[in-house]
């Protein structure tokens, strides 16, 4: 899977909890977010802080774009997220550990870097 790949069965997958997700599809994913974020902190920055009346890369212009593709994105990255605890068998609640600080983001990238299951299991 490459990026383009990856990007577009997320979109496709918008909101789809169910079935699985491999390593690559996620961090593709990932990648492809951080990608666009950077590229809008830019375009923040560089055109629509100047346009609102504030200085050019001034933090108190805000971040309009930015908060608007966060919520655009939400979803389909909460979507992907499931889709790969599934991929190593586990359920899409364990996303709720990350509300342990540290130790529970710790814990999910840990099986977000864990190969998947080989056959099918219990969520496709």
């Amino acid at each position: 899977m490459n990026l383009t790949s990856a990007v577009q069965t997320v979109l496709r997958k918008y909101a789809v909890f169910s079935g699985r997700a491999c390593r690559s599809e996620l961090w593709y994913w990932v990648g492809a977010v951080f990608l666009l974020f950077f590229v809008l902190a830019i375009l923040e920055g560089a055109l629509l802080a100047p346009a609102l009346g504030f200085e050019a890369f001034a933090p108190e212009s805000g971040q309009p774009l930015r908060l608007l593709m966060s919520l655009v994105i939400f979803l389909p990255s909460l979507a992907v997220a499931v889709r790969r605890l599934h991929d190593i068998g586990r359920s899409g609640w364990w996303l709720l550990i990350q509300v342990v600080p540290i130790v529970g983001a710790l814990i999910l990238l840990w099986w977000y870097v864990q190969p998947g299951n080989e056959g099918p299991n219990q969520y496709g």
